[in-house]
């Protein structure tokens, strides 16, 4: 099992609107191959950062699988706007 971890800095004011597109996005990648499970957690100190976790069978099914598939680019087009910076993206076995 592989855990991968990224810190979510959310542009100001656009919480509301992260939040019910990763809700969207959930549904995706809960779908791919190699998926366990994700969690998303709300920083009590900074309310427009956010930890991302999400439980992979191996590195290749995030890395190769998921983020060079046409879902991944859905994936991108929900969320990524909302990013500033664009986070740092580590992996732990």
């Amino acid at each position: 099992m592989v855990l991968e971890v990224a810190i979510l800095n959310i542009k100001n004011g656009l919480t509301s609107e992260f939040e019910a597109s990763f809700k969207e996005a959930s549904l995706i990648i809960e779908t791919m191959k190699g998926y366990i499970h994700h969690e998303l957690k709300k920083c009590i100190e900074n309310p427009d950062q956010y930890i991302l976790l999400v439980k992979w069978e191996t590195l290749e099914d995030h890395e190769e699988g998921f983020r060079k598939s046409k879902e991944y680019q859905n994936w991108k087009k929900l969320l990524h706007h909302f990013y500033e910076p664009f986070p740092e993206v580590l992996h732990y076995s």
